[in-house]
């Protein structure tokens, strides 16, 4: 079984924000699957239980996801390499997308959080490019992620959203029916 992170930030004013697309492709995945989120205050998180993995958003701000990581990875007794965070990424344009074992973006203080309060980077990253600044008009990074997308923008993520949630099917989840905890092998990167 895998656990499966997408990182946010809670509240409704955050919902449409590029720093939740984490968030954006965990709520896709489960309902895809048929599941859905219950709220586990114990974990700092929404979990998800689905055939072959768990899928959870962390309740805590971006900055702070590592406290709820931990606590979900020892609740479940979970190794960090079973988890899989999903995430945005500044380093990639919008539209891009990458699956990194212990490699990830130059900053991302969620990633941060989750590296130093486990005291390893090694677990999956799944990076989501939303980086569609001009030259001319060049945000800085923290304030940008906290925007909303465009409407052309959440029509592109929409998309991303989708393909990203196959590859993680693919090469994330044992979808066949039956036990949960059958053995993985090691996904491609």
């Amino acid at each position: 079984m895998q656990l499966l992170v997408g990182l946010g930030n809670p509240g409704d004013q955050y919902k449409t924000t590029r720093h939740n697309v984490g968030f954006m492709v965990a709520d896709r995945l489960v309902n895809d699957l048929d599941g859905y989120f219950k709220r586990l205050k114990k974990c700092d998180a929404e979990i998800a239980r689905l055939p072959g993995a768990m899928v959870a958003k962390p309740q805590t701000f971006m900055n702070l996801s590592g406290r709820a990581v931990q606590k979900i990875l020892k609740f479940f007794r979970f190794s960090p390499e079973k988890l899989w965070v999903i995430h945005d990424d500044l380093d990639l344009p919008l539209g891009e997308f990458k699956f990194h074992f212990a490699k990830g973006p130059k900053i991302h203080n969620g990633l941060t959080s989750i590296e130093e309060t486990l005291t390893t980077p090694n677990f999956w990253r799944v990076r989501i490019g939303i980086d569609n600044r001009t030259k001319i008009n060049r945000i800085p990074g923290d304030i940008y992620v906290l925007e909303p997308f465009t409407l052309e923008e959440r029509r592109r993520i929409k998309i991303i959203v989708g393909k990203v949630v196959k590859e993680l099917i693919k090469k994330s989840i044992d979808t066949k029916d039956g036990d949960d905890d059958q053995t993985q092998t090691k996904p491609k990167p």
